[in-house]
């Protein structure tokens, strides 16, 4: 374990304990950040890295430790007194108005006023001045609501440097972002680092990491396992620091035993904005088979669950599931015909965030797991339990509410909920958004147990590597339209790259 030592500290927290009922989230952690450094902090999903950069920001205080900034010892009772400080946080969750302008948001609260009334012209001409300086993508005037996932998230950042924040934050931001928009904050962050401002990265994600960040510091159960300059590490390191075991990276599973056809959608069109999102899309999945969609966001894969889940009116089409037309069913309907779904959007769509965790997990299992019309709390625990054990879900108890885990433990709560329905087709929608290698490597093999048991799964997903690793076909997207039909010996990164940007017929 190799010991940073920089000249100077931007931030130094010593010894920081936090304990939670039955869970010992941080264990006498030592972190320093010397100015203008990117620095990652990675770990499973649970580790404690959340908990940590919360200590930070003001949002949780340490049971023991301390906290310095500039080599000045510092004590934070709320997130405003740490922005005042200095430190700002990007969560997760971006906290903004979409109904309001750029401007609007980044002066929120702190807002320039001329003889006691909010001065719009000096508001935002600060915010284009900062907009420039930084080289973002933003207009002052642009309404919040009809910008990218990507562009909010530099909203984020532009209300933390308005404020003048000079440690900066980031939990798992690119989580919810594509590639293309990865990369653009990457551009953003260095530009901020070269600025001078000291960046805390928090991430699982390993080829991140190293492209980003100048040291590394590794969480495991709540401890520091690995300390190092990233140069001076690699993907199998970071992997076994964070997992305590050697991690098999970049497997490729071999192809399944396709059957009879399970799901059919013929001439799938649905209306867009302009232009069709859907655009007279067919597919066939097979029993025993994984068929992976791949494209750019945007190009009609959301739409495309939607429309065969029941979330999507169509405006032309038919879907069939076992022989049987579920076009026009409601969602409870199809489920009932033999749909499974793992949504993309995990709070909305995929769970009721102030329930229980278990009541979650119950859900779609109610008739199952009752008696005489009413539900057995003894068999809800033990269904609970049940998928919490075999799918690594960290929580507290079963009582706690959804919204209390980490994104990652919520996402395998959810696809361990879908898996364990045992219907003859799933729809995955990035299976592995926002979870740690670990997990990763149990939720592609718990994946291809599903198909080799004989279901039919469509998987639409982000990250190539998932669809070449679990795909034994890949359609690709474009415009609203499929493209191109490559099987997994001819789903070759540079193959899918061109079909994705259009290249295919």
């Amino acid at each position: 374990m190799t010991q940073q030592q920089p000249e100077s500290r931007a931030v130094a927290l010593r010894g920081i304990v936090k304990r939670f009922p039955g869970v010992l989230a941080n264990d006498h952690v030592d972190l320093t950040v010397a100015p203008g450094e990117i620095h990652a902090l990675m770990g499973e999903n649970g580790a404690g890295k959340s908990t940590l950069m919360s200590i930070l920001y003001g949002l949780s205080h340490p049971d023991e430790g301390t906290i310095e900034l500039d080599g000045r010892s510092v004590t934070f009772s709320s997130a405003a007194q740490a922005i005042d400080t200095g430190v700002g946080m990007v969560q997760q969750g971006f906290a903004l108005f979409n109904s309001l302008t750029v401007t609007d948001n980044v002066v929120f609260g702190a807002e320039p006023t001329r003889f006691g009334l909010l001065d719009r012209r000096r508001s935002r001409a600060a915010v284009a001045e900062l907009i420039e300086r930084h080289g973002l993508r933003l207009r002052p005037g642009d309404k919040v609501g009809d910008l990218p996932v990507g562009v909010r998230q530099q909203v984020e950042i532009l209300k933390l440097l308005y404020r003048r924040a000079r440690v900066l934050i980031l939990d798992e931001p690119t989580a919810v972002l594509t590639p293309a928009e990865t990369d653009r904050l990457f551009d953003v962050l260095r530009g901020l680092a070269a600025d001078g401002h000291t960046i805390l990265f928090v991430s699982h994600k390993l080829h991140e990491v190293l492209a980003l960040s100048d040291n590394v510091t590794v969480l495991r159960d709540g401890r520091v396992t690995l300390r190092t300059a990233t140069a001076d590490t690699d993907r199998a390191a970071l992997a076994a620091a964070m997992t305590g075991r050697d991690v098999e990276l970049d497997k490729i599973y071999p192809t399944g035993s396709p059957g009879d056809i399970v799901l059919s959608a013929q001439g799938l069109t649905v209306a867009g904005h302009g232009k069709p999102a859907l655009d007279d899309v067919s597919l066939e999945v097979r029993a025993g088979e994984v068929v992976g969609v791949a494209g750019v966001a945007g190009n009609g894969q959301t739409e495309l669950v939607a429309a065969i889940a029941g979330l999507r009116a169509l405006d032309a089409g038919t879907v069939t599931v076992l022989g049987k037309d579920i076009g026009r069913l409601a969602v409870r309907e199809r489920r009932a015909a033999g749909l499974a779904h793992i949504p993309e959007d995990r709070v909305e769509t995929g769970s009721a965030q102030g329930a229980k965790l278990g009541d979650n997990l119950a859900t779609g299992f109610q008739r199952r797991l009752a008696r005489r019309g009413w539900l057995r709390p003894g068999r809800i625990r033990d269904h609970a339990r049940e998928i919490v054990e075999k799918f690594g879900v960290r929580a507290a108890n079963q009582d706690v509410p959804m919204r209390t885990l980490s994104g990652g433990n919520q996402q395998k709560a959810i696809l361990g909920r879908e898996l364990t329905h045992d219907a003859p087709v799933l729809l995955v929608e990035q299976p592995t958004r926002g979870v740690d290698i670990g997990a990763v490597v149990n939720i592609h093999r718990q994946l291809i147990e599903y198909r080799d048991a004989g279901h039919a799964l469509l998987l639409v997903s982000a990250e190539l590597s998932e669809i070449r690793a679990l795909a034994d076909r890949v359609l690709v997207m474009y415009e609203g339209r499929v493209v191109a039909e490559l099987t997994k010996d001819e789903a070759t990164y540079t193959a899918l790259g061109l079909a994705m940007a259009g290249g295919a017929s």
